[in-house]
């Protein structure tokens, strides 16, 4: 496969994804710019974490706009792969490649740690390496986390198996106790109906290597290659 990392001023996790990409992962990858519009090499796009445009407006509202996140929705119809994390994941729900709005976390801090994640569908490409109900653990770091759909949409989503990732603690526990930012139903990460598309809040690139605490990051990646 082969890999592009977006990189829009003020993106911050585009050197963390692009090693672990080629140095981890042993793939071809390159950094794409926010002004570039022609994807054809790509077979993924991973659109990363950051402060995208300094999240003026909104978080992932600017970026949106840009060349190379209008070529993404592209990309996409040809069922390309686009992963969007943290502040990618806010750019591609602005850009409306996946449903619903990240709002500030419901307690109104910024919020660091290690989170545990229940996996709801392993039957997507980004899930192939887990099973249903596995937990893994990933870090967060975000202000604007907090996963919003109407009623209607989130009826969509959990019919669609569109819902991937859910905050849970360490046995599996998916409460109020247990969501770092009053994310809806408690949703870490979605896909598209078309499963090509994945956004999540957590930090994968970040979980890549034992000596960071958790390299479980590296079974959603490898998932994809697979």
């Amino acid at each position: 496969m082969r890999f592009g990392v977006a990189v829009y001023p003020g993106s911050n996790c585009d050197y963390d994804t692009y090693y672990v990409i080629r140095d981890i992962l042993k793939k071809e990858v390159e950094f794409i710019d926010y002004r570039e519009t022609d994807l054809s090499k790509y077979d993924c796009v991973i659109v990363p974490g950051g402060f995208s445009f300094g999240d003026y407006l909104r978080p992932g509202a600017i970026a949106s706009h840009t060349p190379l996140t209008q070529a993404l929705k592209d990309f996409a119809a040809k069922g390309k792969f686009v992963i969007g994390i943290c502040n990618g994941f806010q750019i591609l729900t602005e850009a409306h490649l996946l449903p619903g709005a990240l709002l500030p976390n419901n307690h109104g801090k910024f919020v660091c740690k290690h989170q545990y994640l229940k996996v709801e569908n392993n039957e997507t490409p980004f899930t192939k390496n887990l099973s249903k109900n596995q937990i893994i653990k990933l870090p967060i770091a975000h202000h604007d986390g907090n996963y919003f759909v109407d009623p209607e949409t989130l009826t969509e989503i959990e019919k669609n198996g569109q819902i991937i990732l859910r905050y849970c603690d360490e046995n599996g526990i998916v409460d109020e106790s247990t969501n770092p930012n009053g994310s809806i139903g408690n949703i870490a990460g979605v896909c598209n109906k078309e499963k090509n598309v994945f956004g999540l809040m957590p930090h994968p690139e970040r979980a890549c290597e034992s000596i960071l605490g958790t390299a479980d990051g590296l079974l959603l990646l490898t998932s994809l290659i697979n």
